[in-house]
């Protein structure tokens, strides 16, 4: 399957940040805890060369906690403000304003050295489709002053928002970029929902999925399914045949619907219902379990 997908409006968005990035003192990325590599767009470091950057780890309640501290510390030796969040419950947002802050301590020095007194710090909030830019915002703002949607693409322009006296944010749409570097980059962040389903095999694409969690969260993929008993019998067809009779899954005639059981199964992964799931580590040194134990 081929896993790309660029919208000509993407491109719009692009120059839109290019345009105003010389007004921003703060880049805050928002990144998938389940894949912060993959669901980096490698274009942001460019546009905010020399620019204060904090990368906050959305959705970090879906995420292995142990694989979090991994990523955190990766980010940190990186020379990243950094920091763990669920935008939906607003976990970890009353520290952002005080490391946004901290990140730009040196702009903040050198206003006050010139005279420049309670200037705002002006960032720009920036995420590939679907990370939850949108709800971090009306979350961290306390009202919904944005359109939020489970869909990717739904901020179709630039938004100012004044949170208070010392903090602007910018709001941006989610831009992925014209070509992933790796197919795995582009199934993670499929997985993740941040294509278009309706351009992805979504059989297919569980089939995969079903794969990585046999191989590093087996245990968690059983008791979603009821397959304790089914040990060393697992494969991704086996599953997707064992959700179909267990959610009876059919079509007429008593057929098996595997599209429809893929759909289950995705939809289960992307809520957290299997259990907090890591796709990616910062070094493949090993199974995930293993690197994180």
């Amino acid at each position: 399957m081929n896993y790309q997908w660029y919208p000509g409006h993407m491109t719009k968005a692009k120059r839109m940040m290019q345009e105003n990035m010389s007004l921003i003192d703060l880049v805050i990325e928002l990144v998938d805890a389940r894949i912060p590599l993959s669901s980096r767009n490698p274009d942001i470091d460019e546009l905010g060369k020399n620019k204060y950057r904090l990368i906050l780890l959305n959705k970090s309640d879906l995420a292995d906690e142990a694989a979090n501290r991994l990523w955190i510390d990766y980010f940190k030796s990186k020379g990243f403000h950094v920091l763990e969040i669920n935008a939906k419950t607003g976990q970890g947002l009353r520290s952002i304003q005080g490391i946004a802050k901290e990140a730009c301590r040196e702009k903040i020095e050198r206003d006050r050295k010139r005279g420049i007194k309670n200037r705002p710090i002006r960032a720009i909030v920036v995420g590939i489709p679907n990370v939850g830019k949108s709800t971090f915002i009306n979350s961290f703002a306390g009202k919904a002053c944005t359109k939020t949607g489970n869909k990717p693409g739904v901020t179709k322009g630039k938004q100012w928002i004044r949170m208070n006296k010392e903090l602007e944010l910018l709001d941006t749409p989610g831009i992925l970029w014209p070509k992933f570097e790796s197919e795995e980059v582009g199934r993670n962040l499929a997985f993740i929902g941040s294509m278009n389903d309706e351009i992805l095999q979504m059989t297919e694409l569980a089939a995969d999925l079903i794969s990585f969690l046999l191989t590093h969260y087996k245990e968690a993929l059983a008791a979603r399914y009821g397959m304790e008993d089914m040990d060393g019998m697992e494969t991704p067809l086996t599953v997707l045949t064992h959700v179909c009779e267990s959610r009876k899954c059919y079509k007429k005639g008593q057929e098996a619907d595997y599209e429809k059981a893929a759909s289950i199964v995705m939809e289960d992964f992307r809520s957290g219902r299997i259990g907090r799931i890591t796709l990616e580590l910062p070094e493949k040194t090993g199974t995930v379990k293993e690197d994180m134990a």
